[in-house]
């Protein structure tokens, strides 16, 4: 046998629809249409009977068909529907249009955390909504970039590879989001020469944003494709803990 006519006559449960399944009903001289079937097969599935009680209570007499080839199919059509039945899926029989898709739900920023200032769980929650809400990220990546050029052109200038200028401005940016959605009055543009300070001259920034840059740059540490190396870590670690007393400092009306 060839293997083209091998996989023609191998028998598959396949539910072609209901438009061929009434056509083959109707050849069978089954006296309902697939409506009828698939509410039938539903009632029986919810009642824990098996395929093999369903499919032949559908006849009042054993269908008769013109060619094996419409007998093979029939049965696949009717033991595809009732796969799709057992599965729990959704059946549709009309070529209408489809129902519309659910709406994403929906992202809440965090609670801001003015007058006081961010603990753990608003960092988390706030990196979560940075995740997931790619049109609040554009917004607030977009207020970074305008409101704090002179930061990033002091960073364009501190002589980084890619690698640790990637880092060090995307650890930037997210600290700048966070800051404006926990303080409501913003941030305001920080100058370039504060990145330029010692690092042991930086006032004291919240714990929470602290562990966070750690952590960052912790993971850039140890990256498996592109980690940074120990100067230049130290360098990055730096800037961005200059960037961020910089941020925090220009909280408007602190």
């Amino acid at each position: 046998m060839s293997r083209s006519r091998s996989k023609q006559m191998e028998f598959v449960h396949e539910f072609e629809g209901a438009q061929v399944l009434d056509g083959l009903l109707e050849f069978a001289g089954v006296p309902h249409d697939s409506l009828t079937v698939l509410a039938h097969m539903r009632q029986a599935h919810a009642e824990g009977r098996p395929s093999s009680e369903v499919i032949p209570s559908l006849f009042e007499r054993e269908p008769r068909f013109e060619s094996p080839e419409l007998a093979r199919r029939f049965f696949q059509n009717l033991l595809g529907l009732w796969d799709l039945v057992q599965e729990g899926k959704q059946v549709r029989l009309e070529d209408g249009p489809r129902p519309p898709r659910p709406k994403k739900q929906k992202e809440e920023p965090p609670a801001v955390f003015a007058p006081g200032e961010p603990d753990t769980a608003f960092v988390e929650a706030a990196w979560r909504y940075l995740e997931d809400d790619e049109k609040a990220r554009t917004r607030l990546h977009d207020s970074f970039e305008n409101r704090q050029d002179a930061l990033l052109g002091e960073l364009d200038a501190a002589g980084l590879t890619d690698e640790g200028y990637a880092v060090a401005r995307h650890l930037l940016f997210e600290l700048h989001a966070m800051l404006e959605l926990g303080w409501p009055r913003g941030v305001a543009g920080v100058p370039p020469e504060a990145l330029r300070g010692s690092g042991t001259e930086l006032p004291p920034v919240p714990t929470a944003l602290a562990a966070y840059a750690d952590e960052a740059l912790f993971e850039a540490e140890h990256d498996e494709e592109h980690p940074l190396a120990p100067e230049e870590l130290t360098r990055v670690r730096s800037l961005v803990k200059s960037g961020l007393a910089a941020l925090w400092g220009a909280r408007k009306g602190k």
